[in-house]
Order: structure tokens, then sequence, then C-alpha cells
């Protein structure tokens, strides 16, 4: 009997010693956070494009459980707020604007009980947000009797296999005699004007004889014409190869097109192609600063 008394007060004793031990916890927690939150300092900011990041310095005595930022937010009209932790020095803030100019940024401290520090106000700019640019193309439909060439070879290769849509056909300059030296083009009249384009081509199925330097023309008459650019680097020599140059944005429309054959590689007097074709261009340019 004496032994099961022993025994019931020592469960007694853990049971009241485990009761006190976790109102001493609850105690010690709850004391350790009425204290009134540390302030951070040191407060800087650095403007990013569409950006602006806040810096500080957290004190090393902190005793502050997160920090809260308060401002305007010009885009959605609202004021707004981000969370940061004791842990963090820095918060990254979204979708600013340089063109609203100051952004008012107020940080304040709290403790697990909510309650707040001392508010620290600065102001800081935004960089300005980056345009983005959407790019379409269209393909302009063309017809055999809107190609010509300067130097077509008589018995093979007609022009019109260029928008056939056939990657086994092929359009072939003179290599019968009398040959003649190159600059040799592929000209284009329009049906309308255009104006920001790009062209593509594909080489010949095998035997192949492509350009190495070309030059871009265009004309409004015909007769006179403005170089847009030479290439002379990057065009495609293999069988099959396909290129599709850079998009071209004129001052001015045109209705002509030369596409103008200054060299081939193996410095050859003729050229050949597969397929032939043109392209506008539509450019839809977003600037969130406007």
């Amino acid at each position: 009997m004496k032994q099961l008394f022993n025994y019931t007060a020592l469960v007694l004793a853990i049971i009241l010693f485990s009761s006190c031990d976790k109102n001493f916890e609850s105690f010690e927690e709850s004391d350790a956070y009425q204290d009134i939150p540390s302030d951070i300092a040191t407060i800087t900011s650095e403007s990013l494009p569409g950006q602006i990041l806040l810096k500080w310095v957290v004190p090393a005595d902190s005793n502050y459980y997160f920090v809260r930022v308060n401002y305007y937010d010009h885009l959605t009209e609202k004021d707004v707020y981000k969370v940061a932790s004791v842990h963090a020095d820095s918060l990254l803030i979204d979708n600013t604007r340089a063109k609203y100019g100051d952004y008012d940024f107020t940080f304040q401290t709290y403790n697990r009980n909510n309650q707040g520090g001392e508010p620290t106000s600065i102001k800081a700019k935004s960089g300005k947000a980056i345009a983005t640019q959407t790019i379409t193309t269209f393909k302009i439909e063309l017809t055999a009797d809107q190609l010509s060439t300067n130097n077509q070879e008589p018995s093979e290769g007609p022009i019109a296999n260029l928008v056939d849509g056939d990657v086994n056909s092929f359009f072939h300059t003179r290599w019968s005699s009398p040959q003649i030296p190159m600059p040799q083009y592929i000209e284009v009249k329009l049906n309308e004007p255009h104006q920001v384009f790009q062209f593509y081509y594909q080489n010949r199925n095998g035997s192949q004889v492509g350009a190495e330097i070309l030059e871009v023309q265009i004309s409004n008459d015909g007769q006179t014409w403005e170089s847009l650019t030479t290439i002379d680097a990057g065009l495609p020599s293999g069988s099959k190869a396909e290129y599709t140059s850079e998009i071209f944005q004129p001052a001015n429309s045109f209705t002509y097109f030369r596409y103008i054959v200054l060299q081939t590689y193996g410095s050859r007097n003729y050229f050949n192609m597969a397929e032939f074709a043109l392209y506008d261009v539509v450019i839809d340019i977003y600037d969130p600063e406007l």
C-alpha cells in the first residue's frame, strides 16, 4: 500500500512540475514579446527597371518579428503593404513606374503580439519600366507574273518555281553559255505598297549554289533603287538550308523589291534557289511609361 502511495505522489509531482514549467514558458514568451519592437535603421533605395529595391540595416539588438512596408500603388490606385521577416534586410517592390515620381514608403516593425514600433518614412523613385514589343508576320501572296530576273537559265529552273510551294523544284540563273558575271537578281513587283518587311528563302535540294554576299534594294518605280543593306555573313550554303532575314523598316513604302546576288559560294556565275517569300511585319510596342 505504501508503495502505491509513493507511486501516486510521484505522478502528481510530475504533472504539477510539467504544468508549472508550461506556465513559466508561456509567461516567459509573453513577457518577451511585450517589449516595444526595435526600429530598423539606414533605409536606402535603388531604382530598377519597373521596380524599387528597398534596403535597410537590421539592428544587432533587434527584437521585432516582422517589418511592414506601406505605400500607395499607383497602378491599382490603392494603399497596399508588403511584409518582410526579421531575417530580411531588403524588399523588392514590383510594377512601379518612373512616371509617377516619388513613392512614399512607411516602415514599421511589429512584435509577435502585433504591437508596432515607431514608423519611419522614406521617398524612393522607380526606374523606367521596360517597353515590350509583339511581332506579327503576314506572308505576301506572290504569283509567278510578279517575279522577274536579269539572267534566267533557258533550259530549266523557271522563276515561277520560287512560289510553287515545292521545295524539290528550283529557280536557276543562266549556267549555259554565254554566262554573265554577278550581280544577278530576283525582282518582285508588288500589287500594293509595303514598308516593314522581311524575306525568306530556301536553298535548292542538291546541287545548290547559294548567295554568299547579297544586297537588298527597294523602289517605287522599278527605275530608281534604294539599297537597304548588304549581307555578307550568315547566309546558308547547305542543301535545302533556310534563311529568314532581319526585319527591315525603311523610311518610305515601296512597290518593287530586289534580291541581288553579288557573290555565290564557290564564286560561280549563276545561283539557284528552291523557294522565296516576302512577309509584311507588324510591330506592336507597349510602353508602360506612357
